[in-house]
């Protein structure tokens, strides 16, 4: 299970930070896939997004018996630690209490990976998150948008959009990743990883 501390506000909150960059120019691209599931549960939950001092957009929501902070960064990918720093020094939360969401080329389309730590990998906005949070210490849900053609160069794949065929595969992926945010709240971290978790083929680990 996730720790949960008291905080300022005597609320119980397990913050869900989305990865992605702000604006329209990138709503729709693959980098912008832990926007995309956010955006799904604050919308499944009735949430209403607004605006923080802290370069974020929050949104709360109650899943279960779990008060959850929903959380898109506003400082653009490579700077996402920046609003999370703040936030979790704000809120006093230990890096167990936050679940980042983000896209991964090192994993399938349509797959999702749940771990509870771990290095950044080539991935921007969580190399920003490790080095501010002083470390990979805290639980996160890879969304599959791999493999990257070998002729791609890596910025222009994940800035780049989602081809029909991909939206419909892409959408199994989003609605796996919403469900794990929901098992995590409810059940805890390894209850989600042993139920969600799958490899590339397709069948769970």
């Amino acid at each position: 299970m996730f720790r949960v501390k008291e905080i300022s506000n005597r609320e119980e909150v397990l913050a869900v930070v989305g990865l992605g960059n702000p604006g329209s120019t990138y709503e729709a691209s693959r980098h912008n896939c832990g926007f995309m599931v956010v955006d799904r549960l604050a919308a499944k939950y009735g949430g209403r997004w607004s605006k923080t001092r802290f370069n974020a957009e929050t949104c709360r929501i109650v899943i279960g018996q779990r008060r959850v902070m929903l959380v898109k960064p506003l400082t653009y990918m490579n700077n996402s630690g920046e609003a999370v720093q703040k936030l979790k020094a704000y809120y006093r939360m230990s890096s167990a209490d936050i679940l980042v969401i983000y896209d991964d080329v090192d994993v399938k389309l349509g797959q999702i990976r749940i771990r509870e730590k771990g290095g950044p990998g080539s991935h921007n906005g969580m190399k920003s998150l490790v080095r501010l949070l002083a470390g990979g210490d805290f639980p996160r849900i890879r969304v599959g948008i791999g493999p990257q053609p070998e002729h791609y160069d890596i910025v222009d794949f994940v800035l780049g959009k989602f081809s029909s065929d991909e939206q419909m595969v892409l959408e199994q992926a989003l609605a796996k990743a919403v469900t794990a945010v929901e098992v995590c709240a409810e059940a805890g971290l390894q209850i989600a990883m042993n139920r969600l978790n799958t490899r590339g083929n397709g069948e769970t680990d």
